[in-house]
């Protein structure tokens, strides 16, 4: 009988790191807008329109955003259920409202688009929300999600401390604005990335 040798070690799984530009384009396609994402349920809309109302870029984020040159596509893997998402999907909204033209910012609902939501399990979940940020031609930028710093910040201010929050308890403008302008800094980050980009440099003559 032959004595088995070491096992060979088996093959690395396929990396999850990011969907491909041809998954992105088709993704963005079935996508939504603003509107018609929040018209797919208006009772649970109502609160992301109140978050939307209540909190603006300030004057320097306004021109910051506005100042974007290159385009960008943002697809958001929501859910309109998600209070993470209540709290932050509007503040992104923001940003592409004040750069329409460049930031072309759409949603999807992870639980319809499941080939998608499977490529960008955070920590073992299906996280929400997940924003994929991509170039022009739908390559991929960047994945973000499913909270920024200072949301996290907060949570664990208020779950890791000597006391919980009470249930629906109101989210201060402090940590909304924080959470914008973490938000922000991604924007950015990915705009200058695009913008220095040799082979979109190239493609644009600049």
């Amino acid at each position: 009988m032959t004595t088995p040798g070491p096992a060979t070690p088996s093959a690395s799984p396929p990396s999850r790191l990011a969907p491909d530009a041809a998954l992105l384009r088709a993704a963005f396609e079935r996508s939504l807008d603003w509107d018609a994402y929040l018209a797919t349920d208006e009772e649970k809309a109502a609160k992301w329109r109140e978050i939307h109302e209540r909190i603006d870029l300030d004057d320097a984020q306004r021109r910051l955003a506005r100042g974007f040159s290159r385009e960008m596509k943002v697809l958001v893997v929501s859910g309109i259920w998600c209070g993470d998402c209540v709290q932050q999907g509007p503040l992104l909204q923001r940003i592409a409202d004040a750069n329409p033209e460049r930031v072309h910012l759409r949603w999807v609902d992870r639980d319809e688009h499941p080939e998608l939501a499977g490529l960008i399990r955070i920590n073992a979940g299906a996280r929400v929300p997940v924003a994929l940020f991509m170039a022009e031609d739908f390559e991929p930028v960047s994945i973000l999600g499913d909270r920024s710093l200072t949301r996290y910040r907060a949570l664990a201010a208020k779950q890791l401390g000597p006391s919980c929050p009470l249930p629906g308890a109101p989210i201060p403008d402090d940590e909304l604005r924080g959470t914008l302008a973490d938000w922000l800094d991604e924007f950015e980050r990915v705009h200058l990335l695009l913008r220095l980009s040799g082979r979109l440099r190239q493609l644009h003559g600049d």
